[in-house]
C-alpha cells in the first residue's frame, strides 16, 4: 500500500501545481515592460480556470484553454521608473513585484553578443561604477531543442557592481546609452550562444521561405550521417592538441595552436532552428521595442547565403514577435585574419545588402583595433555600443544626430581617375596620410593600390597600373586598414563597386 500511497500523494501534488495560475518565467520579479505598445501577458493554470491580470490599476480577464494555457492583453503604458506589481488572480494569487516600464530590446547573436563586461576595456572602472537600477538585464540559458519550447527559466537583475561583470557587454553598454539618452529603464533579454550559425537561430517557416532552406536540411542531413567518422577523428585530434598544450604550458611557451572544431552531431547547437526553438520561441510575443544582433563569424566560409539567410531570419523574428516591422541593430564583422583573403569582406558586404529591408540598421567596426590579427573579439565593446545607441536615437528615438559613417552612392570616370561620391559625407576626412584601404581595377579585373585623396565629399582614386580604371573596392579584405571618416567620426562602410567572381581572392 506504501508504494500506491506515495503514488497518489505525487500524483495530487503535481494536480495541484498544474492547477495554480502561474506566468511564463519572463515575468519575474524587477522585470522591465516594454512602454506605448499593447503588453501581451501570458502563462498556466487548470483548463478552464477564469484569470484576471492587474497592472498599474489596468487589468484584463480571460478563461484558460483546455490545454491550461491562458493569454492576455494590457493597454499601451508610459514609461515609469516606479516599480508596481504585476498581479495574476485565478483560483490562487501570483505576483510579481518591482515592475518597471520602459524600452526592452532583445539582444542575440554568438560570442561577441555574449562577451562579457568583465572582459572589456577598462573593465575594472566600468563595473565598479555600474550603479544602474533601472537597467536590468534577463540572461537566457543555454538550450537546444528539435521542437518549439514553451519556456525558460531565467531572472532579472539590475546592473550593479555586483552582477553586471557576467552581463552581455554589448547588451549593457548599449542599455546604459540609452538610458542615459531617454533617462527611462532599460530591459535587456539576452540570448546569445558563442560558435553558432545564424541558421540555428531560424525558425523553421523562414528558413522553409527560402530556396536555401533545402539546402540547409541536406547539409544537416549529410552531417549528421558523417558524425561517427569525423567524431573519432575529433577525439584524435582533442588528445593531441591537449598533450601540445600541456607541453607548451609546461616549458613556458605560448600556445597559439587553436582547439579542433567538435563535429555537428544531433542536439549540438548546430541544430537548424534548435536555438530559435529553445531560446526565442519561449518569449513570443514578449513586446520589445527592438532586437540587436552580434553574429556572422560562424557563417564566413559559406557568406554567399548570409544575405538571403539573414533576410529571412529578420522577416521569421518580426512575424513571430506579431509586433509589426521592428527595428533590427546589428554589427558589421570587425577585421580579422589576413588582408590577402577577403572571406569577412564577403559576410560584411552580405550584411549591408539586409540594409535593403525597412527599419534596420548597421554599425561598423573594421576601425576597431585588435591586439591580435586573429582575435575575433574587439575588447572595446564600448565604442561598438555608443554607435548602436547613437543609430538607434537617430532612427527610433527623434535625435538630430549623424548616426552613419561614409555610405557609397555613386562613381564617376574622370580621365584616369575615379570620382567616389558618398552618402553621410558631411566632413568627409582621411585620418591617415597617404588615405589606404582604396583599391581599383580596369577590365582586366585586376586590382592595385590606389592613391586616394579627399576632395569636399569625394574622394578621388586613381594609379598609374590602371590608366583606364572601371571598378573601385574600399576595405574590402579581412584586415583591413582604413582611414576615411566623416565629421561625426564614424568610419566608412567597405564597399566594392564590381559583381566579379571572388573565388580567387585578390
Amino acid at each position: 500500500m506504501k508504494p500506491l500511497l506515495s503514488f497518489v500523494l505525487l500524483f495530487t501534488v503535481l494536480a495541484t501545481a498544474h492547477a495554480e495560475v502561474e506566468l511564463a518565467p519572463i515575468f519575474r520579479d524587477h522585470a522591465v515592460l516594454q512602454r506605448d505598445k499593447p503588453l501581451p501577458v501570458w502563462g498556466t493554470a487548470a483548463p478552464g480556470e477564469d484569470i484576471t491580470v492587474t497592472f498599474k490599476g489596468a487589468s484584463a480577464k480571460t478563461k484558460a484553454d483546455q490545454q491550461g494555457r491562458w493569454k492576455v492583453e494590457l493597454a499601451p503604458l508610459p514609461a515609469s521608473k516606479e516599480p508596481a506589481d504585476l498581479v495574476v488572480t485565478g483560483k490562487n494569487v501570483f505576483t510579481v513585484k518591482d515592475v518597471l516600464v520602459g524600452e526592452v530590446w532583445f539582444c542575440s547573436g554568438q560570442s561577441n553578443m555574449a562577451f562579457h563586461v568583465a572582459k572589456t576595456e577598462n573593465a575594472g572602472e566600468e563595473i565598479r561604477t555600474a550603479n544602474f537600477p533601472l537597467i536590468r538585464a534577463y540572461s537566457v540559458p543555454r538550450k537546444v531543442s528539435e521542437t518549439p519550447v514553451a519556456e525558460s527559466a531565467g531572472e532579472w537583475r539590475s546592473a550593479s557592481p555586483d552582477t553586471v561583470n557576467t552581463f552581455s557587454a554589448v547588451a549593457f553598454y548599449f542599455g546604459r546609452d540609452l538610458y542615459r539618452r531617454l533617462d527611462v529603464p532599460i530591459g535587456l533579454i539576452t540570448s546569445s550562444w558563442g560558435g553558432t550559425f545564424i541558421e540555428s537561430w531560424m525558425s523553421p517557416e523562414s528558413l522553409a521561405s527560402i530556396p536555401l532552406g533545402k539546402t540547409v536540411a541536406e547539409r544537416w542531413k549529410e552531417a549528421l550521417a558523417n558524425y561517427p567518422e569525423l567524431k573519432a577523428k575529433y577525439d584524435v585530434e582533442l588528445v593531441q592538441w591537449e598533450a601540445a598544450e600541456a607541453a607548451a604550458k609546461k616549458s613556458g611557451k605560448k600556445f597559439t595552436k587553436r582547439q579542433p572544431w567538435k563535429p555537428s552531431a544531433r542536439g549540438s547547437e548546430d541544430t537548424p532552428s534548435g536555438l530559435y526553438h529553445a531560446m526565442v520561441h519561449p518569449f513570443l510575443p514578449y513586446a520589445i521595442r527592438g532586437v540587436l544582433w552580434y553574429q556572422g563569424e560562424s557563417n564566413v566560409s559559406r557568406a554567399g547565403e548570409y544575405a538571403e539567410l539573414m533576410t529571412a531570419w529578420i522577416k521569421g523574428w518580426r512575424s513571430a514577435f506579431a509586433q509589426g516591422d521592428i527595428p533590427f541593430y546589428w554589427v558589421q564583422l570587425p577585421k580579422y585574419g589576413f588582408a590577402q583573403k577577403n572571406d569577412w569582406a564577403r559576410l560584411r558586404e552580405a550584411q549591408s545588402k539586409v540594409l535593403s529591408l525597412p527599419a534596420t540598421g548597421q554599425v561598423v567596426t573594421v576601425d576597431l583595433p585588435l591586439d591580435d590579427p586573429k582575435n575575433k573579439h574587439p575588447m572595446d565593446k564600448q565604442t561598438v555600443c555608443k554607435r548602436l545607441a547613437l543609430l538607434a536615437a537617430a532612427q527610433l528615438y527623434g535625435a538630430k544626430e549623424e548616426f552613419s559613417g561614409p555610405r557609397f552612392e555613386k562613381m564617376e570616370r574622370k580621365g584616369e581617375a575615379l570620382r567616389i561620391s558618398f552618402q553621410h559625407a558631411e566632413g568627409l576626412t582621411a585620418r591617415m596620410t597617404p588615405l589606404t584601404g582604396f583599391e581599383i581595377a580596369g577590365a582586366d579585373q585586376k586590382f592595385h593600390v590606389a592613391d586616394a585623396r579627399v576632395e569636399g565629399s569625394q574622394v578621388v582614386v586613381s594609379s598609374p597600373s590602371v590608366p583606364a580604371p572601371v571598378a573601385v573596392r574600399y576595405a574590402y579584405n579581412n584586415y583591413p586598414e582604413i582611414g576615411l571618416f566623416n565629421g561625426a567620426g564614424l568610419p566608412a562602410e567597405p564597399f566594392r563597386t564590381d559583381d566579379w567572381s571572388l573565388e580567387n581572392p585578390q
